[in-house]
């Protein structure tokens, strides 16, 4: 992974101590969840290898997600990423998890409801990375659909640690047109979702 020492240093400590509060934690809101270091370097390279410039995440926790998603605007010379959190509380941390990483210039943490947020927010986004409320992600993604480039690269993780509770926006993707969709058995399960851009006169859409 191209890290700097300084993001480097911070995703270490946010690794061990998102394990360490995970582990202890007994009201699942104060867990920090943060994704798996194999799930946020794939999430790395399929932003970074694809070009995305606009990128919206949905969940920021303590920032740690966020590190990767704002390292990577910074190597396709795209906009800060808007990353939403509900709890102030952990909002706060990211934004100074996002400083001592060197990369807040990269991200804007926006608190409130994800639902309402995706509803203000304008776009338009070529990637959105799903990690929140997976019940609420179907709504979430209607309200975006207006948002989104034509070629949108759509990202949720928790596929396969919680597919009861995925299972309606997995349906909400593959009910849309010209999506094409897999399932990347790294960590909690990573769902990505690519559309093809529309090509005038081709005879396969």
């Amino acid at each position: 992974m191209v890290l700097t020492a300084e993001i480097e240093a911070v995703l270490r400590e946010l690794e061990a101590h998102g394990a360490s509060v995970d582990a202890t934690a007994t009201d699942r809101e104060q867990k920090l969840l943060n994704l798996e270091r194999p799930t946020a370097e794939l999430l790395f390279l399929l932003v970074t290898a694809s070009g995305r410039r606009r990128v919206l995440e949905i969940g920021t926790s303590n920032g740690y997600s966020a590190i990767w998603l704002a390292r990577a605007m910074a190597k396709t010379a795209g906009d800060p990423i808007a990353t939403i959190e509900r709890d102030a509380a952990k909002a706060a941390q990211a934004r100074e998890n996002l400083r001592r990483a060197c990369v807040q210039n990269y991200a804007q943490v926006i608190e409130g409801d994800a639902t309402q947020c995706c509803a203000a927010l304008d776009g338009p986004f070529d990637c959105v990375f799903f990690d929140a409320d997976r019940i609420s992600a179907p709504s979430q993604l209607e309200l975006l659909l207006p948002k989104l480039t034509d070629d949108v690269l759509l990202i949720a993780d928790n596929a396969l640690s919680h597919p009861e509770e995925i299972a309606g926006y997995l349906a909400a993707v593959n009910a849309l047109p010209r999506f094409d969709a897999t399932l990347i058995p790294v960590g909690k399960g990573l769902h990505v979702a690519y559309r093809r851009p529309h090509t005038k006169g081709a005879v396969w859409q």
